[in-house]
């Protein structure tokens, strides 16, 4: 430190002037120098914040000055930094959820749910009311609507779907919303609601709408489990009775089936017995008329013979005078005495 002050109190030489005026030159230089270098990394820095990269299930609405100008796709992209553009990145793969009539507390696997009774209570057709819970699942389908057209897209999407639901229950009675039409009112909700988003243009496609729980009030849930039940029981009934009567109506109709043909093959017999009788009376007829006297001569003997059998029996004729002409049926050959 002192050798440094007495060069500096040492008297000064034209020949160290001349040394030193390089080196003033170079240090009223040297801040312009890095002040250029400084601006320039900061420059570079600045432009740098325009990279950006957008993810495979999303996309970029470039805003610049606030107002939207373009959309960019999955991958790495540039735009004017801030303030002049910025990027809202939308997901339009993910899954969004709205439910109506209760709240997940906690997901599984112990899920743990709210229920919201004054979305959860709506007025059926009959003048009833029921319980009911839904859930609506959506994706973005217009990411620039979904992102600038609305405040809050979700809201409009639960809100809208609560209005829709209570309209369709409205439109059935309780029986069929517990019942046979709860699967038709999840349908015809998804499709009102999807025409209703599209015309409000939210930018949004629904999914899937399923209703989650569908119950009477719990101040008469008891007597609707009484009711199922003796629901259930008459159906039962009915279909051990319908069971019954596949198994007996057959039989029936077979059994039928047997004694009409029975019937007919009785019938038939009958009619060829009186068929063959009448042939065998003609037939007899026909000889009668070739000899009279003979054949009735022989009808009267073999009727005899079937009335007395085993018995021996003479035939005389009404003309016999003197000797006793007998006709021996009982000897062979039926010879004469």
């Amino acid at each position: 430190m002192a050798d440094f002050i007495e060069r500096l109190l040492e008297p000064r030489t034209p020949k160290d002037e001349e040394d030193r005026k390089p080196r003033r030159r170079w240090i009223r230089t040297t801040p312009s120098v890095f002040g250029w270098i400084v601006i320039g990394i900061v420059v570079a820095i600045y432009l740098a914040t325009g990279i950006h990269s957008i993810g495979p299930s999303e996309e970029g609405l470039v805003k610049r000055f606030g107002r939207y100008v373009r959309t960019e796709d999955p991958g790495l992209h540039y735009r004017m930094p801030s303030p002049f553009e910025s990027v809202v990145v939308v997901n339009v793969l993910q899954v969004r959820n709205e439910e109506i009539g209760f709240r997940t507390l906690s997901p599984a696997p112990n899920p743990r749910y709210q229920t919201i009774e004054s979305e959860a209570l709506m007025l059926t057709g009959d003048g009833n009311i029921a319980h009911v819970e839904m859930v609506v699942q959506y994706r973005v389908k217009d990411s620039a609507l979904f992102a600038f057209h609305l405040i809050d897209a979700s809201a409009i999407v639960k809100q809208t779907a609560e209005a829709v639901l209570r309209e369709q229950v409205a439109t059935k009675t309780l029986d069929e919303t517990l019942t046979e039409q709860r699967d038709t009112i999840g349908v015809a909700s998804r499709q009102a609601l999807q025409n209703l988003l599209d015309t409000y243009e939210v930018g949004v496609l629904i999914a899937n709408v399923q209703l989650q729980d569908v119950n009477p009030p719990k101040e008469v849930l008891a007597a609707f489990d009484d009711v199922n039940s003796a629901r259930q029981d008459k159906e039962k009934l009915i279909n051990e009775a319908e069971r019954y009567a596949l198994d007996i109506v057959p039989r029936a109709r077979g059994q039928a089936q047997e004694i009409g043909n029975q019937a007919e093959a009785y019938k038939q017999t009958r009619i060829k017995g009186a068929e063959g009788d009448v042939a065998r009376f003609l037939e007899v007829l026909a000889r009668y008329e070739t000899g009279e006297e003979v054949t009735r001569v022989r009808l009267y003997i073999e009727a005899m013979e079937e009335i007395l059998p085993g018995m021996e029996k003479t035939i005389i004729s009404s003309e016999t005078e003197g000797i006793l002409k007998l006709l021996n049926l009982d000897s062979e050959g039926g010879d004469r005495r």
